[in-house]
């Protein structure tokens, strides 16, 4: 079985009493015949009193408010007893088919869950948090803070440790404000830990280099507990849709045993319907509040690491000038939800929290609000967090699937949400206020290396408007000011922070969204890496969060010196570039030369050249170590991009396999006259899962690969896509890289890096359309599909032009010599006969079995695509030679000759031995004298001639007296010496 919760008997009884209170009579009913012993269901409600029954019982993966559904997985048994409480049921096909799928590594997958290699098991995500305490022991500390269900209890697995990979400056000693991460608290729940455990790789990858990473991490302390419940994530890692911890004294021996763990903490415990007594349910809230070892580590770290700063009463406020926030990440419903859950009553920081979560939902595009607003809940972290401690607490609810592929992970949810963390973590210092502030974006300074008493230049953007406004809309402000400090921002004590002005960059502060200048004066600065903290204030007094920017002081006399030059690999010249080392050095070279040089600090440095001409790739290089008094030569040959395959659509399938309906159309096209569409002629249907996927791509030896393609994609927003997606593996196995929806009508260029199909040989990409049940558009058009990429092929290679010639026409017997006159590089071959028989040689042979005309095709193929080049083999019979005649013949008689020769295509000469000739098939000859002639008969075809000879005896009119009758003799003809 492949899910969690078999919880039968309990939605049994919640749904027969859901149907006793609003259904009308029915006959009975058996359950129906389905093709899984699960499937995933579209549940269609009719009022929300049907939804709050069921889950204080269950969890469902998805609520659409808007549509009135709910997604959940039943059985048979469940399915009927749904349809008796009044829901109107739709199988949901993509969900149930991925439900039921086995779970099996991808072919050459090395790591991660099997089928999902982005997603790190326990053991890989624990093994990387180690090794980064082990690499950046002045940043990361890995602790145990407790242990597992399993761990505590003989006699079973051995469980896990309860482990926080803490992230801060150690060598940096001072009060820091704290940002808590928990994730994967729900086992099935997949991006949320490999999304905790990047935030920690960008943090400690980027410190020294990413600026923000860099101050973050020397001003405030970053807690992540990656696995919150790691027992019930080795279930879920073998296909089970497990939710819960597995303790094993609930619902025993069952894939549906143990506690959810978030509607087991302390606060407001089983107060108000939102979590289940019955243990087999999912949402079962454990023998007790914080029963479950999980729980109390997660709770005793958040005593142990921040102050109770909120009254008990439930409406009490926390101080505005609480510090830290908490973090629980979910999947799925692209939400971020705040207290309370279990009620709603107001807290007592609503519009504090209200801010905060707009802000965060501006980075995810997810919608923002109240978790009460989902539905009831009780016992869940984001509630104990702010109930207890008065900490701001929210829930990041990821994506749009529990197993969500990989594509969509790596292009939209880490992204996002990054982006979002980062937020948080710089508002930790002020989570109650600095949201409502401008954030600085953009922050960079002209030159990042220096010498001190050299000028620079400081510019960023102050914006007051950033925000999700999809839940209400949160007010903005026009910008007052912006201010920088250099080094020392403004909570260190124990050295005066000095606050600079910016000034303007149009002259006066006065929209929400201002640029901002300032020229910093270097003087005095010592050597090395100096942080500049930039910030904006509103109209309301209101300072937002900080953003920073490196900037080196160095000596030019010493400083190590970077230089060479860029040139195109495929001729040679010089080619106008950008060059960054680490992100933070950067020059550009001299366009006519090629020639680049800067001066950077003592470092390890990673180089990257990017050219101006897009018709180029970038290219970069690791490793490059420079010390002070070094010149380092580093030369780039960038290769030109070159097509590996363009389809305009307009020579039909060209290699594409189409599911129905989708069809080439002249309905729309970018350029000239067609397209593919999925919806021929009219608009899509619902509950539709239709694709067109490429031909097989050999990559070998290609890189920077990139999809280009113009397209409509035009659907209802938010229920059906157009989705792009690749494949490593002919097809096997598919990650989604990037989906679109929503009303569109006019053409738009799409450009899509595929990075993931650098060198590899059996790569393709597929255009997959998705409807749910309800409104339907026009759909999607697609047009103009370029796949493009650099390397040294695009130089060498040469795409394929078939070409061959034969020894046709030949005789029936003979073999029939191919002389291949294709062009291209590292070719490959296939031929045809058109016989059946085929052949991989390049120059092959080949005796047909009958005489005919016969069409030959040969394929001509490398990594660039395949050419095709047709021929026609003649295959004749040999010509056979032999005649009869009427001799003998009175003189003044014709002489008729009879033509028996055989042969294909045959043409003939007669020789009637008097000196005349004819090329008749069957001709007839008046001789003048009587007289014995020679007759001589030569058959000729493509393939050869014969020759047959007779002899014609030409008498007197009326007698025949002394002659003698000759038959004629057939003479074979010779080969030639």
């Amino acid at each position: 079985m492949k899910r969690l919760a078999i919880f039968t008997s309990l939605l049994s009884l919640t749904l027969m009493i859901l149907f006793a209170l609003t259904a009308k009579p029915a006959p009975a009913a058996q359950a129906p015949i389905l093709d899984y012993d699960f499937v995933v269901v579209k549940a269609y409600y009719d009022d929300l009193e049907m939804v709050s029954n069921l889950t204080h019982a269950i969890e469902p993966w998805e609520i659409n408010f808007d549509k009135q559904y709910i997604v959940l997985d039943v059985d048979a048994a469940e399915y009927w007893q749904l349809e008796r409480a009044g829901f109107r049921l739709e199988i949901d096909e993509k969900l149930t088919t991925e439900l039921n799928m086995p779970r099996a590594p991808l072919a050459g997958q090395g790591g991660g869950i099997p089928g999902y290699p982005c997603y790190r098991t326990v053991e890989e995500t624990y093994d990387t948090a180690a090794n980064i305490a082990t690499n950046y022991p002045d940043l990361a500390e890995w602790v145990d803070v407790g242990d597992s269900w399993e761990k505590v209890t003989p006699g079973g697995l051995p469980g896990y440790d309860m482990m926080v990979l803490v992230l801060t400056n150690e060598n940096i000693q001072r009060t820091k404000p704290k940002l808590f991460i928990t994730s994967a608290i729900h086992a099935r729940e997949y991006t949320t830990a490999e999304l905790n455990t990047r935030f920690a790789e960008y943090l400690v990858t980027g410190y020294g280099s990413d600026a923000d990473a860099t101050w973050l991490l020397d001003n405030h302390e970053v807690h992540l507990m990656l696995h919150a419940n790691p027992d019930g994530r080795k279930q879920a890692e073998t296909g089970l849709l497990w939710r819960k911890n597995t303790n094993n004294n609930y619902c025993a021996n069952t894939n549906n045993r143990g506690a959810d763990l978030n509607r087991n903490f302390q606060f407001q415990w089983n107060c108000c319907g939102g979590s289940s007594n019955s243990q087999c349910s999912d949402t079962y809230h454990g023998a007790s509040a914080a029963s479950e070892p999980e729980t109390q580590a997660v709770q005793n770290y958040l005593f142990a690491n921040f102050q109770d700063l909120r009254d008990p009463p439930i409406g009490a406020a926390a101080p505005l000038t609480t510090t830290g926030i908490y973090i629980d990440i979910h999947s799925y419903s692209q939400l971020v939800l705040w207290p309370w859950g279990f009620g709603s009553i107001p807290t007592g920081n609503d519009t504090e929290l209200v801010t905060l979560g707009r802000k965060m939902a501006y980075f995810n595009n997810y919608t923002p609000q109240q978790a009460i607003d989902l539905y009831v809940t009780d016992g869940t972290t984001d509630d104990f967090v702010y109930g207890e401690l008065g900490i701001p607490a929210f829930t990041f609810e990821l994506g749009t699937s529990f197993f969500q592929a990989c594509g969509t992970f790596e292009n939209t949810i880490f992204p996002d949400n990054l982006a979002a963390l980062v937020y948080a973590a710089k508002a930790v210092r002020e989570p109650y206020i600095a949201p409502a502030g401008p954030e600085a974006l953009g922050v960079a300074v002209s030159t990042a290396a220096i010498a001190a008493g050299t000028p620079v230049t400081l510019t960023a953007t102050l914006n007051d408007v950033r925000y999700n406004n999809q839940n209400g809309t949160e007010p903005t402000q026009n910008i007052m000011a912006g201010e920088y400090y250099i080094d020392v921002p403004p909570w260190i004590t124990d050295t005066t922070p000095v606050a600079l002005p910016m000034a303007p960059a149009d002259g006066s502060f006065n929209t929400s969204i201002e640029g901002a200048i300032a020229v910093i004066d270097t003087t005095g600065l010592p050597d090395g890496r100096h942080t500049i903290f930039v910030r904006g204030q509103d109209a309301n007094g209101v300072w937002g969060v900080f953003s920073a920017v490196l900037l080196y002081i160095i000596d030019p006399a010493v400083a190590p010196i970077i230089g060479g030059e860029v040139t195109a690999a495929d001729s040679g010249l010089p080619l106008a570039a950008t060059i960054t080392a680490n992100t933070i050095f950067q020059t550009t070279n001299n366009p006519g030369t090629g020639v680049y040089q800067m001066q950077v600090i003592s470092d390890t440095y990673t180089i990257t050249a990017v050219p101006t001409d897009p018709n180029y790739a970038p290219n970069t290089v690791t490793g490059i170590v420079a010390q002070n008094g070094q010149t380092i030569q580093q030369d780039f040959q960038l290769y030109p991009y070159c097509d590996v395959f363009f389809d305009d659509v307009e020579s039909g399938v060209n290699g594409w396999t189409a599911q129905s309906p989708w069809a080439i159309t002249t309905e729309a096209a970018h350029s000239p006259t067609h397209s593919w569409t999925d919806s021929p002629g009219s608009n899509y249907a619902n509950n539709r899962n239709v694709a067109i996927t490429s031909p097989v791509f050999d990559l070998t030896g290609y890189e920077n690969v990139t999809l280009d393609y113009w397209q409509i994609c035009d659907t209802e927003a938010g229920y059906d896509y157009c989705r792009v997606e690749i494949s490593s593996d002919g097809g096997a196995n598919w990650s989604e890289v990037i989906n679109f929806d929503g009303p569109h009508t006019q053409w738009e260029e799409i450009s899509l890096p595929l990075p993931a199909l650098d060198g590899l040989a059996n790569a393709r990409i597929r255009f997959r359309f998705t409807s749910d049940g309800s409104i339907t558009d026009d759909g999607w058009h697609v047009d103009d599909i370029r796949l493009r990429a650099a390397g040294p092929n695009c130089v060498d290679n040469v795409a394929p032009n078939a070409a061959f010639t034969s020894s046709s026409p030949d005789a029936l017997g003979d073999a029939t010599t191919f002389t291949n006159q294709s062009t291209g590089t590292d070719l490959t071959f296939t031929w045809d006969f058109g016989d059946g028989a085929t052949s991989t040689d390049p120059n092959p042979s080949h005796t047909y079995g009958a005489a005919g005309s016969y069409t030959v095709t040969l394929t001509a193929t490398n990594n660039l695509g395949s050419d095709v080049a047709t021929g026609v083999v003649d295959i004749l019979a040999a010509p056979q030679a032999s005649f009869t005649s009427s001799s003998p013949t009175e003189l003044g008689s014709s002489t008729v000759f009879t033509n028996t020769s055989t042969g294909d295509a045959l043409s003939y000469l007669w020789d009637f031995g008097d000196g005349a000739t004819s090329t008749a098939v069957n001709p007839s000859h008046t001789y003048a004298t009587t007289d014995t002639f020679t007759v001589t008969l030569t058959v000729s075809n493509a393939v050869g001639g014969d020759t047959a000879v007779g002899l014609v005896q030409v008498i007197p009119p009326g007698g025949t007296s002394g002659y003698v009758i000759y038959l004629p003799v057939i003479t074979a003809a010779l080969p030639e010496e």
